[in-house]
């Protein structure tokens, strides 16, 4: 990979979201995802699903069968396979499900932030801590700060 390959990888991210037994994936979210894609602000890398079965098995499943409501185009979904999802992976996103649900896995680059992340790398930075804040947590605070002010 030359630098010129670097400066136009973005942060990448990922998601483990987890379905209740009752409610299984519908596809809904996939042509928000897609939208995202197409006006270049992420680019899906991998996309797993899983099941953990309620003796703690871990299967995967193909996103064809999905059973997804409607006409939703997963082309782009059931491609997205770049390797940096493995087994392990999987078994780690499994360990955080409960039995008898069911979880997306999704791997995705920022590819908004290239130019940003390469300007600071050819200055010499580095990212030394990343995180993200809960919206519950963000939820709870302003909760907080409308009741200290009433």
């Amino acid at each position: 990979m030359t630098d010129t390959d670097i400066d136009m990888i973005g942060p990448i991210d990922y998601l483990v979201i987890e379905f209740p037994p009752d409610r299984p994936p519908d596809g809904s979210a996939l042509p928000l995802l897609r939208d995202l894609v197409e006006r270049g602000i992420v680019r899906v890398l991998d996309l797993a699903f899983v099941r953990k079965d309620v003796d703690g098995s871990l299967s995967g499943i193909d996103i064809a069968d999905m059973g997804f409501e409607g006409e939703i185009d997963i082309t782009l979904f059931a491609e997205a396979g770049s390797g940096l999802l493995d087994d392990a992976d999987r078994s780690e996103a499994g360990a955080a499900l409960e039995p008898g649900r069911s979880a997306a896995i999704l791997v995705y680059e920022n590819t908004w932030a290239a130019p940003f992340a390469a300007a600071l790398r050819h200055n010499g930075a580095e990212l030394v801590a990343a995180g993200r804040i809960p919206v519950q947590s963000i939820l709870d605070s302003l909760d907080a700060i409308e009741s200290e002010s009433s």
